[in-house]
């Protein structure tokens, strides 16, 4: 990459739909961009740009497009206010429902009636219409995949059409308001636009994972220098720290950048990146990781990794690109409409034709005009406003159901996608467990019985605010101790040690206060007296309510579980052989997690459900990531799916189950309109089809697959 070269991404307003990105795409790569990648989800475009100096006739190429890049001032001011799809909606809706029930209920002579009011009360829907659906149908022409727009442009225009030629036609004749058809294309444009608008609320952009990630990173640190001959500690910003320099970090602080601690001791919280439930001690030459907590203790460090380089900073880097490579999903109505659209333009023009050319019509019948109103009438019946409600009402409906669950879903494509997940990863800590720990084994030693080790542990542990020590103050609180210390101390980076009032010698904590002693590496805690050890501890976390039955429900639909944690191997191996789940991918970094992910979504569909930062980018790989509602920030905005019952990981199922049948329900409904549209295509082709019996029809095309939808709020899931 030459000095001129430059890695670009621009915030695009105005993008609804892959056709939009794809029309983008296009033109950036016909400019000479490389690299290309535009999510209109997001409303981000990235590209390598050779020559940075050419980017105002980037941005400028865009902007021809008919949208707008913006920067992110703009996006803030933005932020809260009423988006432009629903802007439009609002916009049409008065209009729409004046020509609508105007039409249904008044009589013809009534002024709304008259065709050129309906025509003027038409105008400003149909403009709306020809900017939001005719911009991505055109679009989505030019890249040689027709959309569900393509459907829904040609349904309101030709509704649009087709009145203003009967008002052509028979202007001043009694049979005028039976080619009248100006409530039919408003209603089109409106519906769907409404549709639009929940697919929209229900979409968050996944752009603010990067900046919850980013509020993680510390902003300022204290950099330690000599300045004439004396030691002066400075706070600075962490962009302003290099290599070798030297920091002070202090209780409750983040730690600024990756180094080693050349000085003091620590108990650190790392499970925000290796997603270990415990806090780590950490002395004299100890690794430190940039983000994690310092939960006790003061550490001197020496900054080893910083700026881009920094594991966080890394892991930014991959929730990044997994958002990128993610597959944008193709939606059911959309591939049917592929299809469908030349096939009806076809049919369309072979009416036209047939009629006019071949079929023998009455003596004084104006060939060509029953010709056109035979061909137009097509369009008319064929009117996609059925397939396009098909996937959003089903969506609002199946989203509403989960949500009334406890379930919140981002947007239609989600429940499309956790439909056909055939495996689930999870992490361990926080997700499977509560983080909570419990004693599972006390060994003893030298004769001492193991109440005697619980008062002893009670006593001292109530000293100490580490996670540890509360949670064995909070199984043991119901312990009686008669146990007297005439001193207790926190040891910084080791534990506790305490002094009774035979002048005996306690010692509690890691595997450091009894190294030397012979003992047994591997268990949570170590009980010291005299310099004997008298006992070791086993914690482990506690498992989350109906955890078990979760996974064997799973199991039975045909889904593979899967543990992918940064907790120790036998941690994980143990907690799996309890709840049922036979493949485990234990001590897994970041970009382990994301290896792992990638390579089980290449052989099947894969969700991830996690909580912590770093499951973040497994869950922006994976096919579907479910994160938890007391989850970091981060993982709750890489994720599609939110689970707000932290402790019951039985909605996890439910989430499936009403996606499964969304999906049922939106492929029914596609079915009914589909063939509607071939039974009724013919009748109109052979003018068999009064315009008014076939906008009934078609109005009872959309009641059929609305009934169908709203059938799922109380459908029974199995």
């Amino acid at each position: 990459m030459s000095e001129k070269s430059a890695n670009i991404t621009l915030q695009v307003e105005g993008m609804d739909c892959t056709a939009c990105a794809l029309g983008i795409t296009k033109s950036l790569q016909k400019k000479g961009a490389e690299n290309v990648f535009v999510d209109f989800a997001t409303g981000e475009a990235s590209f390598l740009l050779n020559d940075k100096t050419k980017l105002p006739a980037f941005i400028q190429s865009i902007n021809d497009l008919g949208y707008k890049v913006v920067d992110s001032k703009y996006l803030e001011e933005q932020e809260g206010k009423m988006s432009p799809i629903e802007k439009k909606f609002y916009f049409t809706l008065p209009f729409t429902a004046i020509l609508f029930f105007s039409h249904m209920l008044l009589p013809h002579d009534f002024i709304l009636n008259q065709p050129f009011v309906q025509l003027g009360l038409c105008i400003p829907v149909f403009a709306i219409g020809l900017l939001q659906f005719g911009k991505s149908a055109w679009g989505s022409l030019k890249a040689g995949v027709p959309n569900m727009d393509v459907l829904i442009f040609i349904g309101s225009s030709s509704a649009f059409i087709y009145s203003l030629a009967g008002m052509w036609l028979y202007s001043g004749s009694a049979a005028l308001h039976s080619y009248l058809f100006f409530e039919t294309a408003a209603t089109i444009i409106t519906l769907v636009l409404l549709g639009n608008v929940f697919e929209h609320r229900s979409v968050k952009q996944t752009t603010t994972a990067l900046r919850e990630l980013s509020s993680i990173q510390a902003q300022t640190a204290k950099m330690i220098s000599l300045q004439f001959g004396r030691e002066v500690i400075t706070e600075v910003d962490y962009k302003n720290i290099h290599v070798g320099a030297l920091l002070q970090v202090n209780t409750g602080d983040k730690i600024p950048v990756d180094g080693e601690i050349y000085s003091g001791d620590a108990s650190i919280d790392e499970s925000m990146i290796t997603g270990e439930s415990i806090p780590v001690d950490k002395t004299a030459g100890s690794k430190v990781i940039g983000g994690t907590i310092l939960l006790s203790g003061n550490i001197r460090m020496r900054a080893e990794s910083v700026g881009d380089n920094t594991l966080l900073a890394k892991i930014i880097d991959l929730v990044k690109k997994a958002q990128q490579a993610k597959p944008n999903i193709q939606k059911l109505g959309d591939k049917i409409s592929a299809i469908f659209v030349p096939v009806v333009l076809g049919i369309s023009v072979l009416t036209f034709c047939i009629n006019y050319f071949f079929v023998p019509f009455d003596a004084g019948t104006n060939v060509l005009q029953e010709a056109i109103l035979r061909a137009i009438a097509v369009l008319v019946i064929s009117c996609p406003c059925a397939m396009g409600l098909a996937t959003p009402t089903a969506v609002m409906v199946g989203i509403g159901r989960a949500a009334k669950k406890g379930i919140l879903i981002k947007g239609g494509s989600t429940l499309e996608e956790f439909a056909k997940v055939k495996t689930i990863v999870f992490d361990k800590t926080g997700t499977l467990t509560t983080g909570k720990f419990k004693i599972r084994q006390i060994k003893t030693f030298e004769g001492v019985s193991e109440t005697e080790v619980k008062e002893i542990l009670l006593v001292m542990e109530q000293h100490s605010s580490h996670p540890i020590a509360k949670s064995i103050v909070e199984e043991l609180k119901s312990t009686v101790s008669t146990k007297k210390f005439t001193s207790v101390e926190e040891l910084k980076g080791v534990g506790m040690s305490a002094r009774d009032e035979q002048d005996n010698t306690y010692k509690a904590g890691s595997y450091i206060v009894a190294k030397e002693l012979g003992a047994d590496v591997g268990h949570s805690l170590y009980l010291v007296k005299n310099d004997k050890l008298i006992a070791t501890l086993d914690l482990e976390d506690m498992l989350k309510p109906n955890t078990a039955e979760t996974i064997q429900q799973l199991v039975e639909q045909g889904i593979q579980p899967v543990i992918l944690s940064g907790d120790s191997r036998e941690k994980c191996e143990a907690l799996a052989a309890k709840v049922g789940i036979k493949t485990v991918y234990s001590e897994q970094l970041p970009s382990q997690k994301l290896e792992v992910i990638d390579n089980l979504t290449k052989t099947a569909p894969t969700a991830m459900v996690g909580d912590g930062i770093n499951d973040a980018p497994a869950l922006a790989k994976a096919s579907v990531g479910v994160s938890l509602s007391n989850a970091t920030q981060a993982a709750i905005q890489s994720a599609q799916v939110i689970l707000l019952k932290n402790n019951n990981l039985a909605t996890l199922v439910e989430a499936q189950l009403i996606s499964k049948h969304t999906l049922i329900t939106i492929k029914q409904n596609l079915f009914w309109a589909f063939f509607y549209n071939i039974i009724a295509i013919p009748v109109a082709a052979m003018g068999l089809l009064n315009p008014m019996v076939g906008a009934l029809a078609m109005a009872f095309s959309d009641v059929i697959v609305i009934g169908n939808s709203i059938r799922l709020k109380t459908k029974k899931l199995n």
